[in-house]
This record gives C-alpha cells, structure tokens and sequence, in this order.
C-alpha cells in the first residue's frame, strides 16, 4: 500500500482529499506525518499533538464496490482496528467512547475523523483520520489524555505502531466487505465506554441529565435508558457524554 510521508502539513484528511481530487489513489493509501498543524478531531475540535511522539495520519479506503447502507459501519471498523492493534501492544483496559474515541483507563488516546465522499447518494470512499498518542507524556490543559508510553512504560516505534493498525483496518474492513454487520456491532458494544453504567450527559441545549448507556442504533445513534424505563435515541450533535 502507499504510504506518503510528510515532516509537516496542515490536514493529513486535507492532504489526502485534495490527491482524490487531482489523480487516481490506490485502495489504503497513507498519508502520515511528523507534524500536523491544523489536525480536526470531532464536531470541529483541534486535535493536539507533539511532533515526532505521535501517530497523525490519513487512510484512503475505496468502498464503492460495496453497498454501505449506515456510515457508522465505517467507523465501527475502523474503531476495532485500533482496539485489536492496541490489544496487541498490551495497552489496559480498552474502551471505546461514542462514537469513536479509543480510551485506555478512561484516558483518551486516540481520536478518529472519518470523512466520506459521496456520490449520487452512495459511499465511494471513506478518508479516516486517526490521532494516535504514542511517545508523548505531557498533555498540559488536557487531564483525560494519555499515551502509550504513559500506560506501558515504554517507548514505540511508530512505524511499527502504523503498521499494525494498518493490517487489522484491513481485517476489519474485509469483515465488513462479507457485510457481517450484526458481529462487527456486537463486539463494537462489547467495547461500550460505560455501557449499562449510570452516566450524565448534556444535550445540545446544555441541560445536564442521566441515564444508561445500552448500544447503538444500526445508524449510530447512542441508545440510552432515561427515567421510566424509557430508551431513547441520540445523534451526535444532539448529544454530550460528560465523564
């Protein structure tokens, strides 16, 4: 697979979606690079990173031979891709946090941005972002975060890291290829950051309320048990886990 490497650029997603637009690019190309100066996390967030200690990155991935009916497939993948490789480097206690941030003992590690390209109203490709946190041991303003190297003790090598996360997305996405959705989504659930947990939350109007994490819905909306026994359903934008 190609993999580009850059000492420095604003977007890696920016970087990779702007080679779509000018030329033909193989299936899994990678865009990596030591230092990104403008990195995007979720809902317009800045993502943070120390050059040279971490992983920041780009994967082209074509899906337009396949029909993917719920976009959040794509990030289910993509989120056990990163448990699986984190499992392999015996990172702790390994969650995800809807929809797709990868905690490790309720710090944040890693942060996913997918951006998909669309045409005629069907998926073509996806351009998944990952932050990776891997050398780095200072998050000052950033108390939930941490890294590998804080977790394990050790140091990595972040080609090696990249690596692996690479061959288990390829894994993954062959999963959903045969379009075994149902498996992909309960081991998703299995990694349920405070499922089935009393939780609080806030709400696109900035109200505070409680209520369980039970799953997800097949389009990704967080299903969560309110009062009364009642479950209700949650977009992203419509919806905050507070810790």
């Amino acid at each position: 697979m190609p993999i580009i490497k850059l000492d420095a650029i604003d977007s890696t997603n920016r970087y990779l979606r702007k080679l779509t637009n000018e030329e033909v690019v193989k299936d899994y190309t990678t865009v990596v690079t030591k230092h990104q100066t403008n990195g995007r996390g979720q809902m317009g967030t800045i993502w943070n990173s120390e050059s040279s200690k971490n992983l920041t990155f780009s994967v082209f991935k074509d899906v337009s031979k396949q029909h993917i009916e719920y976009p959040f497939h794509i990030s289910i993948a993509t989120s056990l891709a990163l448990i699986k490789s984190l499992q392999s480097f015996s990172i702790p206690k390994l969650s995800v946090k809807w929809p797709n941030d990868i905690l490790s003992e309720d710090k944040k590690i890693c942060g996913i941005l997918i951006e998909n390209v669309i045409k005629q109203s069907h998926i073509t490709a996806s351009i998944i972002g990952i932050g990776l946190n891997i050398n780095q041991t200072e998050f000052e303003g950033l108390p939930k975060a941490s890294s590998l190297k804080l977790l394990s003790g050790r140091t990595f090598y972040l080609d090696e890291v990249l690596d692996v996360v690479l061959k288990n997305l390829k894994y993954y996405f062959n999963i959903l290829k045969s379009q075994d959705y149902s498996n992909l989504k309960r081991e998703y659930e299995m990694y349920l950051f405070r499922k089935n947990k009393p939780s609080t939350f806030k709400d696109a109007e900035g109200c505070v309320f409680s209520g369980f994490i039970k799953n997800v819905s097949v389009s990704g909306n967080l299903r969560v048990l309110l009062e009364d026994e009642i479950i209700k359903e949650y977009d992203l934008k419509d919806i905050t886990l507070l810790y």
